[in-house]
């Protein structure tokens, strides 16, 4: 399996590591979401909510709604496309 390099436009990288990275991770999966693949929205809504509801509450995200919605996700998308890319990132920060 291939690593990608998640860099953002200002060439830093960006690999999920901290809250405020990871939403931003998942922020960009729904936005890719409305362009790949409209239909599965609401899954990206879902991660990207979890992790918003954690980071407000200081509690751990829900691990298993995020799991569940990446394997929507995962299997609903091209291989080799933005949001396969960003799916895989998520996954691995969170190790889900």
């Amino acid at each position: 399996m291939s690593t990608y390099n998640m860099r953002d436009f200002d060439g830093s990288a960006h690999d999920g590591s901290d809250p405020a990275s990871l939403l931003r991770l998942a922020e960009r999966l729904v936005e890719r979401l409305h362009i790949e693949k409209p239909a599965l929205v609401p899954q990206g809504e879902i991660v990207r909510d979890e992790l918003l509801y954690a980071a407000q509450d200081g509690l751990p995200a829900n691990r298993g709604r995020i799991r569940f919605a990446l394997e929507a996700i995962g299997t609903g998308v091209a291989a080799g496309g933005g949001c396969l890319i960003l799916v895989q990132e998520i996954g691995r920060v969170l190790e889900v």
